[in-house]
């Protein structure tokens, strides 16, 4: 029998309070508490931003989110699901410059059936996926096998996001904008 050793990951299982600068919605507050690097957050544009995924299906597992509070897909308005769209594209091009997927998984959970876990707030999720990526660790002991740390992605990801056009970085610890 293999084992799967991630010992990094006990800090974040045995922290006190999961969520301690959250009241309401973990989407509308932490693009405003100022610590985009903490909370993994790496990229943003007027209207949405992309954060990795703290329970990722794979390395590179990326979400953008609107920041407009919706769990309702035809709420937004064009400027929004314009730029929504356009910072898709950016995460599909700085993913494929960082990990060189082979392709990629994305798409909504929108409602309670859907299976996501916040379904108030809308997210797309954009996972990269290789050839051969999936095993039978998922079908037998429903577990994943992440191969690299959170904090290791977000440096790839975030580097590939300011070396698109258009990108500005206000400091080391700020997500990439787009203006």
């Amino acid at each position: 029998m293999e084992q799967v050793f991630a010992p990094w990951r006990i800090e974040w299982i045995r922290r006190e309070d999961k969520n301690p600068d959250i009241e309401d919605c973990v989407f509308c507050e932490l693009p405003e508490q100022g610590s985009d690097r903490e909370n993994l957050l790496v990229a943003r544009s007027e209207h949405a931003f992309v954060m990795l995924n703290n329970y990722p299906y794979n390395p590179g597992h990326l979400m953008v989110i609107p920041h407009t509070h919706t769990g309702d897909y035809t709420a937004l308005g064009d400027d929004i699901l314009l730029d929504h769209a356009r910072l898709k594209q950016r995460t599909f091009d700085a993913l494929t410059a960082a990990l060189e997927p082979d392709g990629f998984n994305a798409g909504l959970n929108l409602g309670d059936g859907a299976g996501g876990s916040i379904d108030d707030h809308l997210h797309t999720h954009v996972v990269p996926r290789w050839q051969g990526d999936t095993n039978f660790m998922p079908v037998l002991s429903e577990t994943t096998v992440i191969v690299e740390a959170l904090e290791a992605t977000y440096e790839h990801v975030h580097d590939a996001f300011a070396a698109q056009d258009g990108a500005t970085v206000p400091d080391a610890d700020s997500a990439v904008v787009f203006e």
